[in-house]
């Protein structure tokens, strides 16, 4: 795509932003579709390509409320097609997507089609042998962000070696990263490994999920070095310039395109003592704390299912309201924008206690950034630091693209 229509189009973007007032992000994709020129088409519509995979096989699937062909689920339409399918693995936020973040997804039985559903989010993140016993093939169709502390790869990462080790195969359905059109942040450090963070890449990792799961595959980041059975169903008609509107929100707090590609460097507060929103009614789009010098308030409050308890419940806090897209800043000259950590840490005060928690390591994905913000360095300085490792990372991504 020329990058006169890629900004065309992120302005078309912004504009369905703002007339819908942060509105769903299904209005956002009915306003833009007419704009795109050819179709794009996703893994899970492509049933030719896969489902010789699935014929006389027990399925299981690892699904969300993303996981669709057109307006129904994939586990609906496979159903329909006679696909045997034994249960359903549900990831953080669940089956249907209606768990707040880091609320645990207990196992139970799905109201609709009555299938056994198995957390992935819980005392178990990865399928045991007992899980996987009555299973053939697995199916991996989640809508991703492109972000490292998406908890979705992390489950993927599970799923591919427990799949290994038990000698199961993995079709991976492809969708594409909203954020795949840049690569930046710093690389995770093995010492800050965890769910919120498995693999040595940045924070934006400029991958989708079918091309992440060759990565893990080729540099042995499985347990072991086990090498997993894979299959990707590629998208059709996609690059990472592609411009791309989530149809369904990918998780309760990312209720729109603005969130979503704020999400990279916003997700970094939660490592802090400022909010971004949760318990609002635009989260991942406003930040603030109590006290903060500002004209902007709001007030965090519990939603079930969106939000339970976030922080500052019930109190007022002044920042600001981001709208990222608003000067195309992001998508001429992509970067993670550093300018407001520094700032509410510049601004920070005794009575807000310590700006950073230890939660920000396991973000950040090192202890490095804190200590540069900490220091008063520069943004374009901590961007230099991070320069050497991201063009180690790029290289090496190149071995795993699908798409050009």
């Amino acid at each position: 795509m020329k990058k006169s229509v890629f900004i065309t189009l992120l302005m078309v973007i912004f504009i369905a932003c703002k007339s819908s007032d942060h509105g769903s992000i299904k209005r956002q994709q009915a306003t833009v579709q007419g704009t795109t020129a050819g179709k794009m088409i996703l893994g899970a519509e492509q049933l030719d390509q896969y489902l010789a995979l699935l014929d006389g096989k027990r399925v299981a699937t690892v699904v969300n409320q993303t996981s669709t062909i057109g307006e129904t689920h994939l586990v609906d339409t496979l159903r329909s097609l006679g696909v045997n399918i034994v249960k359903v693995f549900a990831p953080e936020h669940g089956f249907r997507g209606n768990h707040s973040a880091g609320a645990f997804v207990n196992n139970g039985k799905d109201i609709k089609t009555g299938l056994s559903v198995v957390s992935l989010y819980g005392k178990n993140k990865k399928p045991n042998a007992q899980m996987l016993e009555d299973v053939d093939v697995v199916v991996f169709d989640i809508q991703d962000v492109g972000v490292r502390f998406y908890t979705y790869i992390s489950t993927m990462h599970y799923v591919m070696e427990a799949c290994a080790e038990q000698g199961k195969k993995v079709v991976v359905l492809d969708r594409p990263n909203p954020n795949g059109f840049y690569v930046d942040g710093p690389i995770l450090q093995p010492e800050y490994e965890s769910f919120i963070g498995m693999h040595p890449i940045p924070v934006v990792h400029g991958l989708t999920v079918g091309e992440l799961a060759g990565m893990i595959n080729g540099e042995k980041w499985l347990k072991g070095e086990v090498s997993c059975d894979v299959t990707v169903v590629p998208c059709a008609n996609y690059t990472h310039d592609s411009m791309y509107l989530l149809p369904i929100k990918p998780s309760p707090n990312l209720p729109n395109m603005n969130a979503v590609y704020l999400y990279p460097y916003l997700g970094m507060f939660e490592g802090t003592n400022v909010s971004v929103g949760r318990g609002t009614d635009e989260p991942f789009q406003v930040v603030g704390r109590p006290g903060f010098q500002s004209g902007f308030a709001f007030k965090p409050r519990s939603i079930p299912g969106t939000s339970d308890h976030p922080k500052y419940e019930n109190e007022i806090c002044t920042g600001m309201r981001i709208d990222d897209v608003a000067n195309g800043d992001l998508f001429t000259n992509p970067r993670m924008k550093l300018d407001w950590l520094i700032l509410f840490y510049q601004s920070n005060k005794e009575e807000n206690g310590p700006y950073f928690k230890s939660f920000f390591y396991k973000l950040a994905g090192n202890k490095t950034l804190r200590d540069q913000v900490e220091k008063g360095m520069s943004t374009e300085d901590i961007y230099k630091s991070w320069e050497p490792d991201l063009v180690k990372y790029k290289e090496m991504r190149k071995k795993y693209l699908l798409y050009p």
